[in-house]
């Protein structure tokens, strides 16, 4: 089974975040340029929060605030669930799962080195999935 560690490797290198004090329109603007559907909120290095298209349906359309004149720190979610380099695909699908979210960033010492979505952590579960088969396939055979 893949570790987050590996999953990071696979990805383009960086991390795409927010300033808390950006504007949701500003977070939007680049979530849709990097069709992306969550940022994470840096005040400086420290993580503060996660901005998704979820936080935005349910806490801007649904309110009518305007997003140009909303914060994101008005609307983030602060609780973020985040996981460690050394846990598995397998222990992330668990998490998200039971927690209900699509993305979770990845700490290293309380610094944030990267992001993974579900759709990272489907796909590494569906290589290593195929990878069993083709394995078993070839013992079968032999």
């Amino acid at each position: 089974m893949r570790s987050v560690q590996q999953l990071l490797e696979e990805k383009t290198p960086g991390i795409l975040s927010i300033a808390p004090t950006a504007s949701v329109l500003d977070a939007l603007k680049l979530m849709a340029e990097e069709d992306i559907g969550a940022l994470v909120v840096l005040d400086g290095e420290k993580l503060v929060g996660i901005f998704s298209e979820r936080d935005y349906a349910r806490k801007v359309i649904l309110f009518g605030k305007a997003s140009k004149d909303t914060l994101v720190s008005e609307i983030m979610t602060l609780k973020v669930v985040c996981v460690r380099p050394e846990q598995t695909a397998e222990e992330c699908m668990t998490l998200m799962t039971q927690k209900r979210c699509r993305h979770l960033p990845v700490l290293s010492e309380k610094r944030v080195i990267g992001i993974i979505s579900i759709g990272d952590v489907v796909r590494a579960m569906i290589t290593d999935q195929q990878q069993t088969i083709e394995q078993l396939e070839q013992y079968i055979m032999s």
